[in-house]
């Protein structure tokens, strides 16, 4: 409507001054309601031409859009494995800081199996005593084995070195028994140093692989119990947090509430997430200026720029599904999203994340302009490009006087 009433100084009203003062025709006379095409149908067409014109040139360098909302992201507070709740630490619209029990579940079952493997530890530590003592016999085995041994062969080199002296002191098969007591002293000796290593691999491999095991199972079950106790993991505010001791919660069915965070870009305190039409896809750049006006926050226009603008439509995507894409399902065309934030710090301040707001993008081409590459036509055509921009600036602040009165009187809410 702006731009038609702007139109008009140009057209309309030059026209009619025309054929008032020039050809002398009056309103009510020769202009009237019936006659008013024909007698200022030139003023009216090229009106027509020139707001189309004008509303689509500021449409495209200067999109506007009412999709603009500052996104928020919200966590689940679930447990891992499903329990009735014990405890609850925390009440709803409390805030939280990460680490913050939340609330605990019934826990009997750990407790129990912290007891189970508390015990297979100490039978672990147990087996340790009784292999220290094994393996002290075991020395001693040896020690008895070999003392055992050296004497018969003593005994065997003597008698040995006699019966080669040829006095028929010593008789040859006194000194073969004497050499078969040698060997099974020898066989003895060799098995006892074996019992002694074997009871030393048991010492060293076999029963710290067993502790290990014991404790790894021991920490395993603990961690478990600790997972009973859910704790919150960022800084937040919980909402539709109505959890009594009692109530059951399992992570596929039933959230215990929801944790919306309070600081971050996640909070929605940072930055705006809009929706521009596809056709400003080449006006929209990184660093283009913007404004809003949000319904939380009436009456007000905060300076904003452009930090990002995805690189895809969100209409096109394509996910793997049992039957084929048929692309009339996706005739709706998608909206170029782009992420604004306050252009001067603290300007989102007072919006309450997911607010409706609205948007309005403005193109620049000064440095353009100035860097003497454009032709004189280019300069001028951006130059009232540029000009045009206030038009969208007016139309955004007179949303932004309406907004509430549309909100609250026409709206029948």
């Amino acid at each position: 409507m702006l731009e038609v009433l702007l139109c008009s100084l140009f057209t309309i009203l030059p026209d009619y001054l025309f054929r008032k003062y020039h050809q002398g025709k009056t309103w009510g006379k020769e202009i009237t309601f019936f006659t008013m095409w024909y007698e200022l149908r030139w003023g009216i067409s090229a009106c027509t031409i020139l707001a189309i014109s004008l509303v689509t040139l500021i449409f495209y360098y200067h999109p506007s859009t009412t999709n603009a909302t500052p996104m928020f992201r919200t966590v689940s507070i679930m447990p891992e494995k499903s329990g009735r709740v014990q405890h609850v630490f925390v009440e709803n619209h409390q805030q939280v800081k990460a680490g913050t029990a939340l609330f605990s579940m019934y826990d009997e079952s750990q407790v129990a199996a912290i007891e189970g493997a508390q015990a297979q530890v100490q039978q672990v530590e147990a087996e340790f005593v009784t292999a220290y003592a094994q393996h002290a016999v075991t020395i001693s085995v040896v020690e008895r084995d070999k003392s055992a041994y050296l004497r018969s062969q003593h005994e065997y080199d003597r008698k040995k070195k006699l019966s080669l002296q040829g006095n028929n002191i010593i008789s040859e098969s006194e000194v073969q028994k004497l050499a078969d007591t040698v060997a099974m002293q020898q066989a003895t000796l060799s098995a006892s140093l074996a019992n002694q290593a074997a009871a030393q691999g048991v010492l060293d491999t076999i029963l710290p692989a067993k502790r290990a095991s014991a404790i790894e199972t021991l920490e395993s079950v603990i961690v478990d119990k600790a997972k009973r106790t859910i704790y919150a993991r960022i800084d937040g505010e919980l909402q539709q947090f109505a959890l009594q001791p009692g109530d059951f919660v399992n992570p596929m069915i039933r959230a215990a509430g929801i944790l919306v965070p309070t600081t971050g870009e996640a909070s929605g305190k940072e930055a705006v997430q809009a929706g521009f039409n596809q056709l400003t896809a080449n006006v929209i750049k990184v660093g283009t200026f913007a404004e809003i006006t949000c319904m939380s926050k009436p009456f007000t226009i905060i300076p904003m720029k452009v930090a990002s603008v995805q690189s895809v439509i969100a209409t096109g995507q394509v996910r793997a599904v049992e039957t084929l894409l048929d692309i009339q399902e996706r005739a709706r065309p998608g909206t170029l999203t782009v992420k604004l934030v306050p252009l001067y710090e603290g300007g989102l301040d007072g919006v309450i994340p997911g607010t409706k707001c609205i948007a309005n993008a403005y193109s620049y081409h000064h440095e353009l302009i100035n860097s003497g590459t454009l032709s004189a036509t280019e300069s001028i055509y951006l130059h009232m490009v540029d000009t045009v921009g206030i038009v969208h600036a007016i139309i955004l602040r007179m949303q932004a006087l309406l907004l509430p009165v549309k909100g609250l009187v026409f709206s029948g809410n």
